[in-house]
């Protein structure tokens, strides 16, 4: 994948799909939102969506009463559908683009969610630095969430 531009590669996707045709639209995302249970994650905790992009995992979040959300997403593209989505909800949510490569947080967060940003990251010193970028940024008691894919795994997230 030398010279692969992974924002631009996103930007596209995000700029000539709709959210429903790509692989991973999930209306509701029941694995991520049973994470949050199973952590009896509290509405007062500072939560990251890594790669979060124009998810719906957000929406459910807000509508459960969580007050501090943040969604990185590489692509400007996803993170304004989502914004535009949300109206006047968006205000209320920390949208943030960059490359969860180099992401340079400026919090801890009591719950680190990615459910399949880490996986697109190849190269060693990527995984390395996004690794210690969590290591570094999640509070003593928080959670990390990552997921990935499985060549056995579904097609699509509706499978």
């Amino acid at each position: 994948m030398e010279n692969f531009d992974r924002k631009k590669h996103w930007e596209n996707i995000y700029q000539t799909k709709e959210l429903k045709d790509v692989s991973w639209f999930q209306p509701t995302p029941e694995t991520s939102l049973e994470f949050f249970k199973q952590f009896s994650v509290p509405t007062t905790a500072k939560i990251i969506d890594i790669g979060g992009g124009d998810s719906f995992l957000v929406d459910h979040l807000l509508d459960s009463g969580y007050m501090d959300i943040s969604v990185l997403d590489i692509s400007e593209a996803a993170i304004n559908r989502a914004k535009k989505r949300h109206g006047d909800k968006a205000k209320s949510i920390k949208w943030i683009v960059a490359d969860a490569a180099n992401f340079k947080p400026t919090a801890k967060y009591d719950f680190w969610h990615d459910r399949a940003a880490f996986h697109f990251l190849t190269d060693e010193q990527e995984i390395s630095n996004y690794l210690q970028t969590a290591h570094e940024n999640i509070s003593p008691t928080g959670v990390l969430i990552i997921g990935t894919f499985s060549e056995r795994g579904p097609k699509s997230a509706a499978e």
